[in-house]
């Protein structure tokens, strides 16, 4: 397995955290790399994501909910072309570090026989996106 990690530490309540990160219908006013999500947060659920890492070009794929903790966590899974040759599991997890103060983590789980391969193609773009889009999560919350 292999893994992009990024966090931020935000200067607003995890309550406010989570709801920005689950208000899917306002990432376009917000998020800088994935622009558009479809779908409902539910276990099973399938999900449209569109994302664009900097520099590189935008890409729709079609991810299922793996995982549903209210006010902490969500997973979702996607696949390259059928399970097994490159599968990402992203990860939000949302952790109060203090009254006003809270961590967001955000990753990526890689597997499959060419995951090595295609992390060399993505790794950079999109460990910059996952910044990005921390970042302006952190300003849309401290707004509050």
């Amino acid at each position: 397995m292999r893994e992009i990690r990024t966090e931020i530490e935000i200067g607003a309540p995890a309550a406010t955290v989570w709801k920005i990160l689950t208000d899917f219908e306002h990432y376009p006013a917000w998020n800088p790399f994935i622009m558009r999500i479809e779908g409902k947060l539910v276990t099973g659920a399938k999900l449209v994501a569109c994302l664009r890492p900097p520099g590189g070009r935008g890409m729709t794929f079609r991810p299922t909910v793996t995982r549903v903790d209210p006010g902490r966590e969500f997973r979702w899974l996607g696949h390259f072309l059928v399970s097994g040759v490159f599968d990402g599991e992203h990860i939000f997890e949302v952790e109060p570090v203090g009254d006003r103060r809270t961590k967001l983590v955000q990753r990526e789980e890689f597997r499959g026989f060419l995951a090595g391969l295609m992390l060399r193609m993505i790794g950079d773009g999109t460990e910059d996106g996952f910044r990005g889009m921390n970042r302006a999560l952190r300003r849309r919350a401290e707004e509050v």
